[in-house]
């Protein structure tokens, strides 16, 4: 018995000083991999081809050889896709770190559903972030007093034209509608397109709708139905602006709705039309053509109640998940992301238009390029794109509407209908 007893004890003793190895092992081992292994980011962007991708490859390159205790795993999907695989990633177990994200309701959406970080405390004055970035950038990722998003591109709409055409019709730069109607009606009765429109995919019509909307409709109505715990869309001034599409629908490409986007810059860009709605950061698409070409902002309207000064575009950027591990990494990234010399970088090999101050210059631009920046910044307010500043649910309803009306198959007034019912339930499902 009391052998055995002794080897109970020996045997209680022989455990515990292998628990206590264990346990000192272990902590051995938890620290040499905090020090020893590299901590691991995910970054997911819509930048999929050419050049832009090639630029964010070489951004992550860099930051991972300047801090080599950093990897950074990289994926990418162009607009359409990226929009259905972020749905899904964010609502995974392992969400990307950093993902892009359109601003406005677009981004708020993440934000309501407790998918992105609060980034304020990383943007508030004397932050690197609060130095290198433009500050009215932030606007469209601020809700409720709080940032939730870096943006690096800021980018605007305007009519881009063919100076010779203009120049050979002694056509003048329209400031109004009915100088625009006008300008248009000439130019095709010279058998040219006046304006190179491809719907195939219904956002461009909401790009025209956001303009005509903000035109039209009082800033008072349009911001109260732009919310989506308000909106009621009862205003005259919807149907007005989608009566304002039909009114260049004879002036637009022939059938847009079966005409892609990229079919209608080469249409503008081979000198097949004269004018064309394009976003400033589809520039470098433009550039190939042979004639001298510049741009205006859409006209004001006349019995319009908005600025016609504004401007139609927003930022893009960057979220950082809520779920990430590391939150100061992913903010060191995006920090260097907007630096100058970054921000210069991606200026002068993707011609976008770059949010961070300073970074649009005569090393890093061309005289096109700082002409845009001048507008933007001379633009009194600017519009974000509808199918982002509105719930998706209203978006699907507007767009698909717009480009049935254009099919003929819908009136405006229809098309508006479905709209108020659309955002009746989406009114009713923030109650």
């Amino acid at each position: 018995m009391r052998k055995y007893r002794i080897f109970l004890i020996v045997s209680a003793l022989l455990m515990l000083t292998i628990a206590m190895l264990g346990c000192t092992n272990s902590s051995s081992g938890s620290s040499e991999k905090e020090e020893g292994d590299k901590i691991q980011l995910s970054f997911f962007h819509r930048f999929a081809d050419g050049a832009n991708k090639q630029y964010f490859d070489s951004v992550v390159k860099e930051f991972e050889k300047q801090n080599p205790n950093v990897k950074i795993k990289i994926s990418s999907a162009i607009n359409d896709d990226y929009k259905q695989k972020i749905n899904v990633l964010l609502g995974s177990s392992n969400p990307p770190d950093i993902f892009f994200a359109w601003s406005g309701e677009y981004a708020q959406k993440f934000v309501r559903g407790g998918k992105a970080l609060d980034l304020t405390q990383y943007t508030k004055e004397g932050t690197e972030l609060s130095k290198q970035v433009v500050t009215s950038q932030f606007g469209p990722y601020t809700f409720n007093e709080k940032v939730y998003g870096v943006p690096i591109i800021m980018d605007g709409k305007a009519f881009f034209y063919n100076k010779e055409i203009f120049k050979k019709l002694n056509l003048e730069v329209p400031a109004t509608w009915n100088d625009f109607i006008g300008t248009l009606k000439i130019i095709k009765e010279n058998n040219i397109t006046p304006i190179a429109f491809g719907n195939q995919s219904n956002w461009a019509v909401g790009h025209y709708l956001t303009t005509l909307n903000q035109r039209i409709v009082d800033p008072t109505v349009l911001k109260n139905d732009y919310d989506r715990s308000k909106g009621e869309f009862t205003n005259q001034g919807y149907v007005d602006a989608l009566n304002k599409i039909q009114e260049l629908e004879p002036y637009f490409t022939q059938e847009p709705n079966a005409v892609t986007d990229d079919s209608a810059i080469n249409a503008f860009v081979n000198g097949k039309a004269a004018i064309y709605y394009n976003q400033f950061n589809q520039i470098p698409y433009i550039k190939p053509a042979k004639f001298e070409w510049s741009w205006f902002n859409f006209p004001g309207i006349e019995v319009g109640k908005g600025d016609p000064k504004e401007l139609t575009g927003a930022s893009q950027g960057f979220m950082v998940s809520s779920k990430t591990r590391n939150p100061d990494m992913a903010i060191k990234f995006l920090n260097f992301l907007t630096s100058k010399n970054e921000a210069e970088k991606m200026v002068k090999e993707t011609g976008m238009v770059s949010s961070s101050i300073g970074a649009v210059n005569e090393n890093s631009a061309d005289d096109k390029m700082i002409e845009v920046v001048e507008t933007i910044n001379q633009a009194t307010g600017m519009n974000v794109w509808l199918d982002t500043a509105l719930d998706s649910k209203i978006v699907d309803v507007y767009l698909n509407g717009a480009q049935q009306m254009m099919n003929k198959e819908k009136t405006a007034e229809e098309v508006m209908k479905e709209v108020q019912n659309a955002a009746k339930k989406v009114r009713e499902s923030t109650e």
